[in-house]
């Protein structure tokens, strides 16, 4: 299908591209792999697009606490990275095919924030801020605030996502990523990431999100619980990861593909694989 008909404009700067999308309605094109498709399926009739392309929002840095990614970064980029917690190299590294990820972007993905994406629940369980500039100025908003529903987030109409910075991973800090594949696109059914710090063998701190079986990535905070202050021995993991159970609500979804009694059973077993490589990489 063809998209409805649409102004173009290439914007210069960033503040040029946030004038223009406000000047015009417009939406912002990057990559291009999510706005496109629902274009074309006369889902949204944007009107005007504001090619970000070309701005200077591509890159990975680190100054040892933390890692920044652009918003223009691709996802091959995030994969093939050494510098980014492990757990956000390997989500990326399951994004789609070679295609999309080569020009997909970080930003652009987070702002679609489909609910079968892999990166919202990676950014949720790093407790990444995402930075933003608008015609109101420039903001800081964590993922737990930026995430709001179903392919909703807290951007206003104007706002552009620049870049996300998460924590460094220290040595006794590991991370994982788990996620059952729909077998032709490669979106989460089900996705778990995972954080977990363990010192003197007792994990101190654990973060756990989980996407793709609700409308927006959510975090599970009773797997959390279930973790702080326990060796992370096979016993700990399991009750652990069957505790998802008590952060998913009524609104797990289902369809086509695996109803949602199947994604529901689904979770702890996912849960599970990514705390069982949090917790390898973290010893």
């Amino acid at each position: 299908m063809y998209p409805p008909k649409f102004d173009y404009y290439r914007a210069g700067s960033t503040a040029e591209a946030v004038s223009l999308a406000k000047e015009h309605n417009g939406k912002f094109l990057a990559g291009g792999h999510s706005l496109i498709p629902v274009m074309n399926l006369r889902l949204a009739d944007p009107g005007a697009l504001v090619d970000i392309g070309r701005l200077d929002m591509k890159g990975i840095s680190s100054n040892g606490d933390t890692v920044t990614v652009g918003a223009l970064t691709t996802h091959a980029m995030v994969a093939a990275s050494g510098d980014v917690p492990a757990v956000l190299s390997e989500a990326a590294g399951m994004i789609g095919d070679p295609q999309v990820r080569n020009r997909g972007t970080v930003g652009g993905n987070i702002a679609h924030a489909d609910p079968a994406s892999d990166l919202p629940t990676v950014m949720l369980a790093l407790k990444a801020t995402i930075h933003t500039e608008g015609s109101s100025g420039s903001r800081s908003i964590s993922a737990d605030d930026f995430f709001v529903d179903l392919f909703a987030t807290s951007l206003q109409e104007d706002e552009i996502i620049t870049s996300v910075s998460v924590a460094s991973e220290g040595k006794k800090t590991g991370s994982g990523y788990a996620k059952l594949f729909n077998p032709a696109s490669r979106y989460a059914m089900v996705g778990a990431a995972a954080q977990v710090t363990v010192e003197n063998g007792v994990c101190s701190s654990a973060s756990v999100a989980v996407g793709g079986l609700t409308p927006k990535a959510t975090r599970a905070s009773s797997v959390e619980a279930a973790l702080v202050g326990k060796k992370l021995d096979d016993d700990t993991l399991a009750a652990a990861a069957a505790a998802v159970a008590n952060d998913l609500d009524d609104d797990v979804m289902g369809d086509m593909h695996a109803s949602a009694d199947y994604r529901r059973q689904m979770a702890p077993v996912f849960v599970r694989r990514a705390l069982e490589k949090a917790a390898a990489r973290a010893k």
